[in-house]
């Protein structure tokens, strides 16, 4: 049967998404269009592209997560130095290196921009904070920034969907305001897009799940806030969460699989082959629990 899919960000925690898609994938489900926003528009990106689960799953498994964390020179060699640099470029590390694995990753099976790609089988959401707008790739890029989607690479893209505040740096685009744009992860403002492709559900072409790496709106627990520190975090987790839960909570509630992954933070780069292989088993028995009564 044919869906459409949404990821949801969650950074190290989306490996759990492909316990999820191995038990879709039996039960005999696939992809038409897919959407994501950070961690889950990696993973949307890879489907699209035509990559099977299987090989999502050999590809992520052996890949060294650590390799991402790539820091200036001046960084490694005066510690002190990482602190004025962070002022500055918003941001701990450069995320080029993800960049050039993710395009190598697509140029694999041909794809590099929006065009090598059927229409609209692809959506990725970040954060424009110049703006303060939810912005859509590829949809717009012409609208906003003048760029013509057809020439706007895809792992670009995704880089900045997955650009975490403070861990990786913004990438800028200059806007119709002829002003820089400080682009950041799409899951700061709507974490499980589904609006992306909501229609009515009695004209819908296809059923729409969303999955989600955290509990259901409704059991999100509450914050003890005592510092600055724990008022950063909960500042950022409410942004992530308030707009998705008044949305979902109305609309597409038996759409979204759940998959609370609490035990992994979503910035862990070393994660080790066996926590990899726990998430992917918690994604598959979460997945298997909800196929029994989705879609109805």
């Amino acid at each position: 049967m044919k869906i459409d899919g949404v990821f949801s960000g969650g950074g190290v925690k989306a490996f759990a998404f492909i316990g999820a898609l191995e038990v879709l994938e039996e039960k005999g489900f696939a992809f038409e269009r897919v959407a994501g926003t950070s961690a889950g528009g990696i993973l949307a990106s890879l489907l699209a592209a035509g990559y099977t689960v299987k090989e999502i799953k050999n590809m992520l498994m052996e890949l060294d997560l650590k390799q991402f964390m790539d820091t200036s020179i001046m960084d490694k060699c005066m510690p002190f130095w990482k602190v004025l640099s962070l002022y500055f470029t918003m941001g701990i590390y450069k995320g080029d290196a993800f960049e050039k694995w993710l395009y190598q990753k697509l140029a694999d099976k041909n794809v590099y921009t929006f065009r090598d790609l059927p229409n609209d089988c692809l959506k990725v959401v970040v954060a424009d904070l110049s703006l303060g707008k939810i912005v859509v790739l590829p949809d717009d890029l012409q609208r906003l920034y003048g760029i013509k989607p057809d020439s706007f690479l895809i792992a670009t893209a995704i880089r900045m969907s997955a650009s975490l505040p403070y861990f990786y740096r913004p990438k800028k685009l200059v806007n119709n305001k002829n002003k820089k744009s400080v682009i950041v992860d799409g899951a700061l403002l709507s974490n499980t897009p589904m609006w992306i492709f909501d229609k009515d559900r009695s004209i819908r072409k296809r059923p729409l799940l969303g999955m989600n790496l955290s509990a259901s709106y409704d059991q999100i627990a509450e914050k003890k806030i005592t510092n600055a520190f724990n008022l950063s975090q909960a500042l950022v987790t409410t942004m992530r969460l308030a707009h998705d839960a008044r949305y979902i909570s109305k609309k597409h509630t038996e759409d979204l699989l759940f998959i609370p992954v609490k035990e992994v933070d979503v910035s862990d780069l070393s994660l080790s082959k066996d926590a990899k292989m726990d998430l992917i088993l918690f994604g598959r028995k979460r997945a298997t629990s909800f196929l029994t009564h989705w879609p109805n």
